[in-house]
C-alpha cells in the first residue's frame, strides 16, 4: 500500500481550501463533489512534490464527521491505495484492524469503491484501490 492523500476535516470547505493555499501553496485540484451517502463535500488540493489533501466538509448534522468539524475539524484519516480493496480489508481485519465502513462508491472517485478502517493509536484509514478522482481541474 501507499500513501494516496491526507484527509482534513474543516468546518467550511470555501475557507478551508483558501487557508491551504494561503498558508501552504496548495492548489484546487477537483471541483468540490459531495458525497451523498457519507453527507460530506470533498475536495482535493494538490502542490508540486507533496502529497496530496483532501478537505472535508460535513453536510448535515447526521454526517459521521459533523461533531469533528464542529469541534474545529483536523486531520481525519490517511488514505491508503491498495491493490485489490476487498482482499486488502480482509488482510487488515485479519491482523486485528476494525472494518469502519465497508466498500461503498465514492463520488470523490468517480464512483469507485472507498472504505474506513480504524487502525492502533485512533488513527482511521482510507482504502481505495483506484487512481481516479471526480473532476479534476488541474
Amino acid at each position: 500500500m501507499i500513501i494516496d492523500h491526507i484527509g482534513i476535516v474543516v468546518k467550511n470547505i470555501v475557507k478551508g481550501i483558501a487557508h491551504w493555499e494561503e498558508v501552504f501553496g496548495y492548489k484546487q485540484a477537483t471541483k468540490v463533489v459531495e458525497n451523498t451517502r457519507q453527507k460530506v463535500k470533498v475536495v482535493f488540493l494538490q502542490k508540486e512534490g507533496s502529497i496530496a489533501i483532501k478537505l472535508t466538509e460535513p453536510t448535515s448534522d447526521s454526517s459521521p464527521i459533523y461533531k469533528f468539524a464542529l469541534k474545529g475539524g483536523g486531520l481525519h484519516h490517511l488514505c491508503f491505495k491498495c491493490n485489490q480493496i476487498d482482499d486488502e480489508i480482509s488482510r487488515l481485519k485479519d491482523i486485528g484492524l476494525r472494518l469502519l465502513a465497508k466498500p461503498e462508491p465514492g463520488e470523490a472517485f468517480e464512483n469507485e469503491k472507498i472504505a474506513f478502517i480504524y487502525a492502533k493509536n485512533r488513527m482511521n484509514i482510507e482504502l481505495i484501490d483506484t487512481n481516479k478522482k471526480a473532476d479534476k481541474i488541474i
